[in-house]
């Protein structure tokens, strides 16, 4: 069971938007980089789950690829600021993390793959982004603040080890925690079983990815740093399709609240890493949107959820 007398120093203080993010915008492509390679080296699964990364103790991992049968794996190690490419047949590539362009990061990537027996090719304009410039192109992105890379996986981390547990509870068929590298965010997704309708797509994101995405009706929350509408990193969840009701359902804690714009229900980031305890505030969220969405759309809950 989770320790919900957590102390607050696990997690960072603060993660403000406007210092870091130019940092958060370079290192979001470099991330679609090394999502579009394990992509494109993996079998696909249902709801694109072939394509995400996953917190380690260290950053993001792609886990094990293939590449003519031969096992590789890449790292983000945002402590040791680096990008590690490991094969079981070839000494382990290294690339600094620091301030220098996606272009630069694509070509050093590629240059270290091929060097390793692994030419892989993949589509180079990025996903769910105004600024569509093919990573070989882009040198307007070219920040790197190792603090705040630093601070933004310790939250993850976090958020990655309080998800577990929430998904833990649930028996029906429910997603791993992990980093979607499209919109730059940590994911846990329940489903109730039954096929949803289609969805409407999402800009910058072709139909066909999001048509895949939400076959199935879904309670689904997350943390996200912000962006657009959101000024601030924040926990959500939403329920696709919203079923009536949703909106107005009262949820836990009382920082939360419904966010007309982006259809979700928002948790400020600061209101869980300020609180006496970060994880019973989390999962007082997650628990009551999830109810929300369960309740509101008549789910089976006995059948899906693990008895206690």
């Amino acid at each position: 069971m989770i320790n919900t007398t957590t102390t607050t120093n696990l997690w960072p203080a603060e993660l403000p938007l406007p210092e870091w993010k130019d940092t958060y915008d370079t290192v979001h492509r470099w991330t679609q980089i090394v999502g579009k390679i394990r992509l494109a080296l993996t079998p696909q699964v249902n709801h694109w789950w072939n394509s995400t990364l996953y917190v380690t103790p260290r950053g993001l991992t792609t886990s094990s690829m293939y590449y003519d049968g031969r096992p590789l794996q890449i790292d983000f190690d945002f402590i040791s600021n680096l990008l590690l490419i490991v094969t079981a047949d070839n000494p382990t590539k290294s690339i600094a993390l620091r301030s220098y362009s996606v272009a630069e990061f694509y070509h050093e990537t590629m240059a270290a793959l091929r060097s390793l027996g692994v030419p892989v090719t993949i589509w180079t304009t990025p996903v769910e982004v105004p600024d569509r410039t093919p990573f070989e192109r882009d040198s307007k992105h070219k920040s790197y603040d190792p603090e705040y890379s630093q601070r933004f996986w310790r939250i993850l981390s976090q958020a990655n080890r309080v998800f577990s547990e929430f998904r833990s509870h649930f028996i029906g068929k429910v997603s791993p925690v992990h980093f979607f590298w499209g919109a730059f965010d940590l994911a846990i997704t329940r489903f109730s079983g039954r096929s949803a309708p289609s969805h409407p797509g999402a800009p910058y994101c072709a139909p066909f990815v999001m048509t895949e995405a939400y076959s199935h009706e879904v309670s689904s929350c997350g943390f996200w740093p912000g962006g657009g509408p959101i000024n601030e990193p924040i926990f959500y969840a939403y329920s696709y399709p919203e079923p009536q009701g949703f909106n107005e359902y009262h949820i836990q804690p009382k920082e939360a609240f419904y966010h007309s714009v982006m259809k979700e229900f928002v948790l400020p980031y600061n209101a869980v890493s300020t609180s006496n305890s970060p994880d019973r505030v989390l999962l007082s969220f997650l628990q009551s949107t999830y109810e929300a969405a369960a309740t509101c759309a008549q789910w089976d809950r006995n059948v899906l959820e693990r008895q206690q």
